[in-house]
C-alpha cells in the first residue's frame, strides 16, 4: 500500500491501517526516525492522578475519547498475548 506526501507535508493513512493502529481524527501521534524508517506511533496520553476514596485513577485530559468496548478487550489481549474471547476449556 502506498500514499504520496502533498505539498504542505501531509500524508493520507489508508483507512484499514487507521482502523488496525486504533487511529482516529485528532489522535495525537508521535514520528521518530529509526535508522532508515520513520516511525509513527500514537503520543503518549497525559493524564492526572486524583484519589478517589481508597483510590488512586489516572484521570484523561478533556474531550479524550472514552475507549470502548473492544478496545478495551483488544488492549487487554495485546498485553497478555491471548484472545479474550477464546475459550481455555476447549
Amino acid at each position: 500500500m502506498t500514499s504520496t506526501i502533498d505539498a504542505a507535508g501531509r500524508l493520507v493513512i489508508p483507512k484499514s491501517i487507521r482502523e488496525a493502529a486504533g487511529l482516529r481524527a485528532g489522535t495525537r501521534v508521535r514520528l521518530r526516525l529509526e535508522s532508515d524508517r520513520v516511525v509513527m506511533e500514537p503520543a503518549p496520553l497525559s493524564v492526572t492522578l486524583e484519589r478517589r476514596g481508597t483510590m488512586v485513577v489516572a484521570v484523561a485530559p478533556a474531550g479524550t475519547p472514552q475507549m470502548t468496548e473492544s478496545d478495551v478487550a483488544r488492549t487487554i489481549e495485546d498485553l497478555r498475548g491471548t484472545d479474550p474471547s477464546a475459550n481455555p476449556a476447549e
